[in-house]
Protein backbone atom coordinates (compact mmCIF):
# COMPACT_ATOMS: atom_id res chain seq x y z
CA UNK A 1 0.00 0.00 0.00
CA UNK A 2 1.53 3.38 -1.00
CA UNK A 3 2.15 5.82 1.85
CA UNK A 4 -0.17 8.74 2.50
CA UNK A 5 2.52 11.12 1.23
CA UNK A 6 2.97 9.11 -2.00
CA UNK A 7 -0.81 9.04 -2.59
CA UNK A 8 -0.95 12.80 -2.10
CA UNK A 9 1.89 13.23 -4.64
CA UNK A 10 0.01 11.03 -7.15
CA UNK A 11 -2.86 13.53 -7.08
CA UNK A 12 -0.48 16.19 -8.42
CA UNK A 13 0.82 14.31 -11.45
CA UNK A 14 -0.82 12.78 -14.53
CA UNK A 15 1.12 9.53 -15.11
CA UNK A 16 -0.18 9.26 -18.70
CA UNK A 17 1.15 12.67 -19.66
CA UNK A 18 4.65 13.88 -20.62
CA UNK A 19 5.74 17.24 -19.26
CA UNK A 20 8.21 19.81 -20.62
CA UNK A 21 11.25 19.93 -18.32
CA UNK A 22 10.31 23.20 -16.56
CA UNK A 23 6.79 21.93 -15.84
CA UNK A 24 8.13 18.53 -14.66
CA UNK A 25 10.47 20.20 -12.15
CA UNK A 26 7.56 22.39 -11.01
CA UNK A 27 5.38 19.29 -10.39
CA UNK A 28 8.24 17.59 -8.54
CA UNK A 29 8.73 20.63 -6.28
CA UNK A 30 5.06 20.50 -5.22
CA UNK A 31 5.22 16.88 -4.00
CA UNK A 32 5.04 16.47 -0.20
CA UNK A 33 8.59 16.33 1.17
CA UNK A 34 10.17 13.43 3.03
CA UNK A 35 12.02 13.95 6.33
CA UNK A 36 15.39 13.85 4.55
CA UNK A 37 16.85 15.63 1.51
CA UNK A 38 15.77 13.21 -1.22
CA UNK A 39 17.93 12.47 -4.25
CA UNK A 40 16.44 13.38 -7.63
CA UNK A 41 16.91 10.64 -10.20
CA UNK A 42 16.64 10.72 -13.99
CA UNK A 43 15.69 7.35 -15.53
CA UNK A 44 15.94 6.52 -19.23
CA UNK A 45 14.48 3.58 -21.12
CA UNK A 46 16.67 3.16 -24.19
CA UNK A 47 15.99 1.44 -27.50
CA UNK A 48 19.22 -0.53 -27.43
CA UNK A 49 20.12 -4.19 -26.93
CA UNK A 50 22.50 -4.34 -23.92
CA UNK A 51 23.56 -7.85 -24.96
CA UNK A 52 25.28 -6.41 -28.05
CA UNK A 53 28.77 -5.11 -27.24
CA UNK A 54 28.42 -2.36 -29.87
CA UNK A 55 25.27 -1.05 -28.16
CA UNK A 56 26.82 -0.34 -24.79
CA UNK A 57 25.91 3.08 -23.41
CA UNK A 58 28.17 4.51 -20.74
CA UNK A 59 30.03 7.69 -19.91
CA UNK A 60 30.40 10.50 -17.41
CA UNK A 61 28.94 13.98 -17.23
CA UNK A 62 29.87 16.91 -14.98
CA UNK A 63 26.73 18.27 -13.34
CA UNK A 64 26.79 22.10 -13.49
CA UNK A 65 25.56 22.28 -9.88
CA UNK A 66 27.03 19.05 -8.51
CA UNK A 67 25.03 16.08 -7.27
CA UNK A 68 24.56 17.32 -3.71
CA UNK A 69 26.17 14.12 -2.49
CA UNK A 70 29.36 13.82 -0.47
CA UNK A 71 31.52 11.54 -2.60
CA UNK A 72 34.11 9.37 -0.83
CA UNK A 73 37.04 8.78 -3.16
CA UNK A 74 39.66 6.03 -3.05
CA UNK A 75 42.83 6.34 -5.14
CA UNK A 76 45.09 3.39 -5.93
CA UNK A 77 48.57 4.83 -6.47
CA UNK A 78 52.08 3.90 -5.42
CA UNK A 79 53.94 6.36 -3.17
CA UNK A 80 55.03 9.34 -5.24
CA UNK A 81 53.64 12.42 -7.05
CA UNK A 82 50.31 10.81 -8.10
CA UNK A 83 49.57 9.68 -4.52
CA UNK A 84 50.60 13.05 -3.07
CA UNK A 85 48.44 14.92 -5.62
CA UNK A 86 45.42 12.73 -4.82
CA UNK A 87 45.78 13.44 -1.09
CA UNK A 88 46.14 17.17 -1.74
CA UNK A 89 43.00 17.12 -3.92
CA UNK A 90 40.98 15.67 -1.03
CA UNK A 91 40.78 11.91 -1.68
CA UNK A 92 39.64 10.11 1.48
CA UNK A 93 41.77 7.02 0.89
CA UNK A 94 45.09 6.87 -0.96
CA UNK A 95 47.32 3.81 -1.07
CA UNK A 96 48.31 0.76 -3.05
CA UNK A 97 49.02 -2.71 -1.61
CA UNK A 98 47.32 -1.91 1.70
CA UNK A 99 44.09 -0.80 0.00
CA UNK A 100 44.14 -3.69 -2.50
CA UNK A 101 44.38 -6.12 0.42
CA UNK A 102 41.54 -4.35 2.24
CA UNK A 103 39.30 -4.55 -0.85
CA UNK A 104 40.19 -8.24 -1.35
CA UNK A 105 38.84 -8.79 2.15
CA UNK A 106 35.52 -7.28 1.03
CA UNK A 107 35.85 -3.64 2.07
CA UNK A 108 34.05 -1.23 -0.29
CA UNK A 109 33.24 1.73 1.95
CA UNK A 110 33.75 4.38 -0.75
CA UNK A 111 31.80 5.78 -3.74
CA UNK A 112 34.40 6.11 -6.51
CA UNK A 113 37.75 4.39 -7.13
CA UNK A 114 40.49 6.00 -9.22
CA UNK A 115 43.77 4.31 -10.22
CA UNK A 116 46.96 5.24 -12.02
CA UNK A 117 47.65 3.12 -15.15
CA UNK A 118 50.62 1.58 -13.27
CA UNK A 119 48.42 0.58 -10.31
CA UNK A 120 45.77 -0.95 -12.61
CA UNK A 121 48.02 -3.98 -13.24
CA UNK A 122 47.25 -5.10 -9.67
CA UNK A 123 43.84 -3.41 -9.29
CA UNK A 124 42.46 -5.55 -12.16
CA UNK A 125 42.61 -8.51 -9.78
CA UNK A 126 39.83 -6.85 -7.74
CA UNK A 127 37.30 -7.33 -10.57
CA UNK A 128 35.12 -9.74 -8.59
CA UNK A 129 34.89 -7.35 -5.64
CA UNK A 130 34.67 -3.97 -7.39
CA UNK A 131 33.00 -4.96 -10.68
CA UNK A 132 29.55 -5.98 -9.37
CA UNK A 133 29.38 -2.76 -7.30
CA UNK A 134 30.27 -0.54 -10.26
CA UNK A 135 33.46 0.60 -8.52
CA UNK A 136 36.08 -0.66 -10.99
CA UNK A 137 38.30 2.15 -12.34
CA UNK A 138 37.88 2.52 -16.10
CA UNK A 139 39.75 4.67 -18.67
CA UNK A 140 36.42 5.44 -20.42
CA UNK A 141 35.07 7.17 -17.34
CA UNK A 142 38.30 9.03 -16.57
CA UNK A 143 39.03 6.98 -13.44
CA UNK A 144 42.24 5.42 -14.79
CA UNK A 145 44.61 8.36 -15.13
CA UNK A 146 48.01 9.77 -14.19
CA UNK A 147 46.29 13.08 -13.33
CA UNK A 148 44.81 11.85 -10.06
CA UNK A 149 44.26 15.37 -8.69
CA UNK A 150 42.04 16.37 -11.61
CA UNK A 151 40.05 13.12 -11.43
CA UNK A 152 39.47 13.52 -7.67
CA UNK A 153 38.37 17.16 -8.07
CA UNK A 154 35.97 16.34 -10.95
CA UNK A 155 34.34 13.48 -9.07
CA UNK A 156 33.98 15.56 -5.90
CA UNK A 157 32.58 18.53 -7.86
CA UNK A 158 29.73 16.37 -9.13
CA UNK A 159 30.85 14.37 -12.13
CA UNK A 160 28.44 11.45 -12.36
CA UNK A 161 28.76 8.22 -14.27
CA UNK A 162 26.00 6.62 -16.31
CA UNK A 163 25.82 3.06 -17.57
CA UNK A 164 23.13 0.95 -19.16
CA UNK A 165 21.77 -1.95 -17.11
CA UNK A 166 20.75 -5.41 -18.38
CA UNK A 167 17.20 -4.22 -19.09
CA UNK A 168 18.28 -1.29 -21.27
CA UNK A 169 17.73 1.38 -18.61
CA UNK A 170 20.00 4.12 -17.32
CA UNK A 171 19.59 5.79 -13.90
CA UNK A 172 21.49 8.98 -13.05
CA UNK A 173 21.29 11.09 -9.88
CA UNK A 174 20.81 14.75 -10.87
CA UNK A 175 20.67 16.55 -7.53
CA UNK A 176 18.69 16.91 -4.33
CA UNK A 177 15.16 18.11 -3.59
CA UNK A 178 16.72 21.10 -1.79
CA UNK A 179 18.22 22.36 -5.09
CA UNK A 180 16.56 25.33 -6.82
CA UNK A 181 14.39 24.56 -9.90
CA UNK A 182 17.02 26.19 -12.15
CA UNK A 183 19.81 24.02 -10.69
CA UNK A 184 17.73 20.87 -11.24
CA UNK A 185 16.82 21.89 -14.80
CA UNK A 186 20.42 22.65 -15.76
CA UNK A 187 21.69 19.37 -14.28
CA UNK A 188 18.94 17.41 -16.10
CA UNK A 189 19.77 19.12 -19.41
CA UNK A 190 23.45 18.22 -19.04
CA UNK A 191 22.61 14.54 -18.42
CA UNK A 192 20.06 14.24 -21.26
CA UNK A 193 22.57 15.82 -23.68
CA UNK A 194 25.33 13.45 -22.51
CA UNK A 195 23.15 10.33 -22.84
CA UNK A 196 21.92 11.49 -26.27
CA UNK A 197 25.53 11.98 -27.44
CA UNK A 198 26.44 8.49 -26.17
CA UNK A 199 24.05 6.92 -28.72
CA UNK A 200 25.80 3.91 -30.30
CA UNK A 201 26.17 4.18 -34.09
CA UNK A 202 24.55 0.76 -34.57
CA UNK A 203 21.23 1.73 -32.92
CA UNK A 204 18.29 2.02 -35.33
CA UNK A 205 14.94 3.64 -34.60
CA UNK A 206 14.06 5.49 -31.40
CA UNK A 207 17.03 5.74 -29.06
CA UNK A 208 15.54 7.37 -25.93
CA UNK A 209 12.13 5.72 -25.59
CA UNK A 210 11.18 7.42 -22.36
CA UNK A 211 12.68 9.56 -19.64
CA UNK A 212 11.31 10.17 -16.14
CA UNK A 213 12.25 12.42 -13.25
CA UNK A 214 11.57 11.36 -9.67
CA UNK A 215 12.67 11.92 -6.09
CA UNK A 216 13.59 9.03 -3.77
CA UNK A 217 10.07 8.74 -2.31
CA UNK A 218 8.01 10.20 -5.16
CA UNK A 219 6.09 8.97 -8.22
CA UNK A 220 7.84 9.47 -11.59
CA UNK A 221 7.14 12.48 -13.80
CA UNK A 222 7.53 11.68 -17.53
CA UNK A 223 9.50 14.18 -19.59
CA UNK A 224 8.55 15.41 -23.06
CA UNK A 225 11.87 15.26 -24.93
CA UNK A 226 10.80 17.44 -27.90
CA UNK A 227 12.90 20.33 -26.61
CA UNK A 228 16.07 18.17 -26.66
CA UNK A 229 18.14 16.96 -29.59
CA UNK A 230 17.93 13.28 -28.67
CA UNK A 231 17.82 11.73 -32.15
Amino acid sequence: MPSKRYRKALELVDLRKTYPLKAAVDVLSKFPKARFDETIDLAFRLGVDPKQSDQMVRGTVPLPHGSGKTVRVLVFAKNGPAADAAKAAGAEYVGFEDLIKKCQEGWTDFDVAIATPEAMVEVRKLGKVLGPRGLMPNPKTGTVTEDTARAVKEVKAGRVEFKIDKAGNVHVPVGKVSFTPVQIEENVRAVIDAVAKARPASVKGTYIRSCTLSATMSPPVSLDLKEFATH
